[in-house]
């Protein structure tokens, strides 16, 4: 089939090498322009823009897909249009440009958190099972007619950046499956069904968490993971941010070892190691606290930062 693709991230890349891999005659990659990165501000071109040269596939680099996209989409006569996080939306008359329209692969069991962080929004909110969905991409957000679906169960403190990475991978057999799908059902598709509910972007805000405040460690950790690595995670001590930037569950070893008098939001060193402690849940009252980032600074040991503070801190 003739593919354009469209995407932007490295987490589109494994989509736009399935394709290819597959067989697919990929015509054409349209993604974002390039974009300052790094301290010293250089242009790069993006995860998809680079893996675009690698296979010798043109791509057309545009922030906004007006009158110019859809004539070079239309150039190239596709069949499909496959789109994956190139972060910008698909309007008539592109939406109808190839003959069998334009499908979406997504991150999240739709029409469960349709919108820009699914991924982060379900780990905030203390899910482990992650879906995909492929579906066909209409003017209204995220919700286009179902092709297919897939998921994925991951441990708990697992990160969003760790589940995006793996679901980009084993999103691809939904997203062939959808390809090949169309490619003998033109007018496959089933309807979404259930409660939708919206995956709004996140804002440097979102990443406090506020241990003093009835938290518990299921849901501080539920919290971290959402929000790591971007926007980061982030405690207030004594109004100054520090980054949280890696938290664990307990061992059992710790576990036993905890203080009974230790305090939501008290951060100890316990055994040698950081600890953190929160609310009562269903699991041992605190977290392991394995790296944090000081305002100004380095990451460190999050013990390390401990001793330096006489081995204790208020993240309340």
């Amino acid at each position: 089939m003739r593919i354009v693709f469209a995407g932007t991230p490295e987490f589109a890349v494994p989509s736009l090498r399935a394709l290819v891999e597959a067989g697919h005659d990929v015509v054409g990659v349209v993604t974002r322009e390039d974009a300052p990165l790094g301290r010293k501000r250089v242009l790069t071109p993006s995860p998809v823009a680079q893996a675009a040269a690698e296979l010798g596939i043109e791509a057309l680099k545009a922030n906004r897909l007006g009158d110019e996209a859809t004539a070079w989409v239309a150039e190239r006569a596709p069949d499909l249009g496959v789109i994956v996080a190139y972060g910008g939306l698909i309007r008539e008359p592109l939406l109808s440009s190839p003959a069998h329209g334009w499908i979406n692969l997504h991150f999240s069991d739709l029409p469960r958190w349709r919108g820009a962080a699914p991924v982060q929004r379900a780990l905030m909110a203390g899910e482990q099972e992650l879906g995909v969905t492929v579906f066909r991409l209409v003017a209204a957000l995220d919700a286009g007619d179902v092709l297919t679906r897939d998921s994925t169960t991951f441990a708990p403190g697992t990160s969003a950046g760790a589940a995006l990475t793996e679901l980009s991978v084993s999103g691809t057999g939904a997203l062939l499956r959808a390809v090949e799908l169309l490619a003998t059902e033109p007018g496959a598709g089933e309807p979404q069904t259930g409660e939708d509910t919206y995956a709004h972007k996140l804002s440097r805000e979102d990443g406090l968490i506020s241990f003093g405040s009835g938290v518990t460690s299921e849901a501080a950790l539920a919290h971290w993971a959402g929000v790591t690595p971007e926007p980061g995670a982030y405690a207030l001590i004594g109004g100054e941010p520090i980054k949280l930037t890696e938290l664990r569950p307990l061992d059992s070893g710790l576990s036993a070892a905890l203080p009974t008098d230790l305090a939501p939001g008290e951060a100890r060193i316990v055994s040698k190691r950081a600890v953190i402690g929160c609310a009562s849940g269903q699991s041992a009252a605190g977290l392991e606290l394995v790296r944090v980032q000081p305002a100004g600074k380095p990451a460190m040991d999050g013990a390390a930062w401990l001793r330096g503070r006489d081995g204790k801190a208020d993240l309340a």
